[in-house]
């Protein structure tokens, strides 16, 4: 009877090319019938689920952050468990002709026990297919191993890379990080040049994301430390702050604006098709009108005035609607928050706060208030 070796070889050439995809082949890939995508459509979606549940954002934000970790343990517990129904079926499919042919269940027992080298030997091969078996399962037990220890630390370092320019937001662009608050605190006479500056740095930080997180899709489940900071709401961030740049018309930065909108908006939208989130119009407007009058008041009070004219509007609109539909997919997919345009009141940043209190007096912004009243 071949029809268990049959199957288990399909299941272990199934997994093992799905290791190869998901770990050593740099880029993204099309095929739609994965393993590893399902295994995350059916852990991701109960457990998002069950974080909703809670009320609490703290406890919601902490549950939430410890489902990328758990979830590469758990991917690699299940290829292992795959491999070993795998070799299972084959060291019962050749034991068949044998008429003292072990049971499924001792069989079983063997593919574990090689596969993870363990050496017990209560059980041993007794034809020349069984010894071959026994030598190719203990070798790609050694081989998974090094899979797993070598994944790891690149997951980590891609993690790490990511947050250090998160980080660096908050003494630039508030917590959480949003568009006026970052022009406002890069308006003074000479600020503009070190918002090109960060605009530039901010343009190659998208395409490493972009790079990262497409041949890594794991990492994009990786919370950030703090609950007011995220790697999409930086990416929103951004995009509207480039937005503004470019609606406003012809300034000291409006070519890098371009650029680093063009770079931000590329990552959302390839981001968006990797988790399949189409795009979908946001729950609520981001900038209502009451808003975008707050942030003509901010900006002003800083020496930057916004145009008030109907091509500015206009022209905000189209640029809007090139990426808040994508962001609005991939927040709901991995239930996160989307920043605002404005801050409606007052916001202390992280690096002001600690558990023993939080300081105030010092103000990151060139000029100006915190925020605009707007009564």
């Amino acid at each position: 009877m071949i029809l268990p070796g049959v199957i288990g070889a399909i299941v272990i050439i199934a997994v093992l090319w799905e290791a190869f995809e998901t770990v050593v082949l740099p880029r993204r890939v099309t095929r739609r019938l994965r393993l590893t995508v399902l295994f995350y459509r059916a852990t991701w979606i109960p457990w998002r689920a069950l974080a909703q549940s809670l009320r609490n954002v703290k406890r919601r934000e902490s549950f939430l952050s410890y489902y990328g970790p758990l979830s590469l343990l758990l991917l690699f517990i299940f290829w292992a468990a795959v491999l070993v129904l795998g070799f299972g079926l084959l060291y019962y499919s050749v034991a068949l002709p044998d008429p003292t042919h072990p049971a499924l269940r001792t069989c079983l027992y063997l593919s574990g026990t090689t596969f993870f080298t363990l050496g017990i030997g209560d059980v041993t091969p007794h034809t020349p297919w069984e010894r071959a078996l026994i030598v190719i399962e203990s070798g790609l037990g050694f081989g998974f191993l090094a899979l797993v220890l070598s994944y790891l630390p690149v997951i980590y370092q891609a993690f790490s890379r990511r947050e250090v320019n998160i980080v660096l937001l908050d003494a630039r662009a508030g917590s959480p990080p949003t568009a006026g608050e970052l022009l406002r605190r890069h308006a003074g006479p000479n600020e503009l040049v070190e918002l090109q500056a960060l605009l530039r740095d901010w343009e190659r930080w998208a395409a490493e994301i972009l790079e990262s997180h497409i041949s890594y899709p794991v990492v994009s489940y990786f919370r950030s430390q703090h609950n007011n900071e995220s790697w999409l709401g930086a990416l929103a961030m951004m995009l509207d702050a480039s937005a503004l740049l470019i609606a406003a018309g012809e300034i000291p930065c409006y070519r890098q604006a371009k650029l680093t909108f063009a770079m931000c908006r590329h990552t959302v939208v390839d981001l968006a098709q990797i988790f399949s989130a189409a795009p979908r119009n946001p729950p609520k407007d981001r900038l209502p009108p009451a808003d975008i009058e707050r942030l003509r008041k901010v900006m002003s009070a800083s020496g930057l005035d916004l145009p008030d004219t109907p091509e500015f509007t206009t022209k905000l609109a189209q640029l809007r609607q090139m990426y808040e539909p994508y962001l609005a997919a991939l927040a709901r997919h991995l239930s996160v928050d989307l920043p605002p345009w404005v801050l409606a009141t007052e916001a202390a940043d992280n690096w002001r706060t600690s558990a023993w209190g939080r300081i105030s007096g010092f103000d990151p912004a060139p000029q100006a208030t915190a925020a605009v009243d707007d009564h």
